[in-house]
């Protein structure tokens, strides 16, 4: 278990405090949702917790195979709907691999990518397309 403790500090900014660390994130409405854009939104967290639990998850898988995924990259496109309520609909994730893909490899990393925690604990109604660029290609 993992306590994060959090304040709100008035004009749509958060604290917030990641018990176990002692790491501090702040948080502040989007531009197009009252807010002044100055940190990451709540759903730019999401996007994000997507993103690198993709990469964590794929790192372990290679790990296990002892191959190393650093230096890879990532990028997240985050689509908000249009009507209500507000909401997530899309989350587009692009990786740059830096091995060169192999069958086997391809096949337990990209398993891994498509089973991390958050992307089961995101609604089915969110579109998730992941692409891969593998080294060498």
């Amino acid at each position: 278990m993992v306590k994060i403790t959090g304040e709100y500090q008035g004009d749509l900014h958060c604290l917030a405090v990641h018990e176990p660390s002692g790491n501090i994130l702040n948080t502040d409405a989007p531009k197009d949702n009252q807010g002044r854009g100055e940190a990451f939104s709540p759903t730019d967290l999401t996007a994000t917790s997507f993103a690198t639990c993709i990469a964590t998850t794929m790192a372990m898988a290679a790990r296990r195979q002892n191959v190393e995924l650093r230096g890879l990259k990532f990028e997240v496109t985050k689509e908000m709907s249009v009507d209500a309520p507000r909401r997530i609909i899309r989350l587009a994730v692009q990786l740059w691999l830096p091995v060169a893909k192999t069958p086997e490899l391809a096949r337990i990393l990209e398993h891994a990518a498509h089973n991390c925690p958050v992307h089961h604990s995101l609604h089915p109604s969110v579109e998730k397309p992941v692409t891969f660029h593998w080294a060498g290609e």
